[in-house]
């Protein structure tokens, strides 16, 4: 049985492609700040499809919680992807870089890139096992069009993103068995979008639960490692080559 660890499970895409995974027959591994709202998520469709769901409160900035994610994962036979959705805006709305708060900034780097980097130094023994094994192996990390488009008051969010985006082309070259993604979801009907730009209409974004099965074409597609985008993976039809690429620099929308 192939076994995931997602952060930011309990809402928003992370909820989504924790329900995409279990309908897919996955174990889950999932972490989300808050444990009330993590339990009744995991108790929705993750477990509705019996597969088997562990619940682990509390932040990636943490290197405790990280081992602990990781430890899970162990323990229901190892880790075949991780998915690194967790993130933080940096100011809530977002504001100029001139009024950025330097704390925002600080908060949003420890927990867009430094969590996920400490999470993929964690769980990499049990990934490098997965590729060695079954050949799976692979690291998502959730990327934003505001990591390569200058957008006004995305600024701080935009460069945690950036960030995380070279961080993870590096890690695909370092570690080549393995298959590393980063993948821009644009924008959604989330929590997060609302935070950020409380006047903006939402109305015509897509929900999550739209996004989440046409990012794990990845997946499903065994593409190989890079920068993707949900406009440019909508494209590949289920009938197109393994190694179809919908690979993409930009395209996307802020997240």
């Amino acid at each position: 049985m192939s076994v995931a660890i997602v952060t930011g499970a309990s809402r928003g895409l992370g909820r989504a492609l924790a329900g995409e995974l279990a309908g897919r027959g996955w174990d889950l591994v999932l972490s989300a700040r808050g444990a009330a709202a993590l339990e009744e998520a995991a108790a929705g469709p993750a477990r509705a499809e019996g597969v088997r769901v562990v619940t682990v409160a509390g932040d990636v900035s943490s290197p405790a919680h990280r081992a602990a994610l990781v430890a899970a994962a162990r323990g229901l036979g190892g880790l075949d992807l991780l998915v690194n959705n967790a993130g933080v805006l940096g100011a809530e709305p977002l504001v100029p870089l001139a009024a950025q708060p330097q704390a925002g900034l600080r908060e949003a780097f420890e927990v867009n890139v430094l969590g996920p980097l400490g999470l993929v130094q964690e769980g990499l023994p049990l990934l490098r096992a997965s590729a060695a094994g079954a050949g799976a192996g692979a690291v998502l990390n959730i990327s934003s069009d505001a990591a390569v488009v200058p957008y006004a008051t995305w600024g701080a969010y935009g460069a945690t993103k950036a960030a995380a985006d070279l961080m993870s082309a590096v890690l695909a070259v370092e570690e080549p068995e393995l298959r590393v993604w980063w993948a821009d979801p644009g924008s959604m009907r989330t929590r997060m979008m609302a935070a950020a730009e409380p006047g903006e209409d939402l109305a015509g974004l897509p929900a999550p639960e739209e996004v989440a099965p046409v990012l794990l074409r990845l997946l499903e597609r065994g593409l190989p490692s890079g920068r993707y985008t949900a406009e440019g993976l909508a494209g590949i039809s289920a009938e197109a080559p393994a190694g179809s690429s919908g690979s993409s620099a930009g395209g996307g929308a802020r997240r």
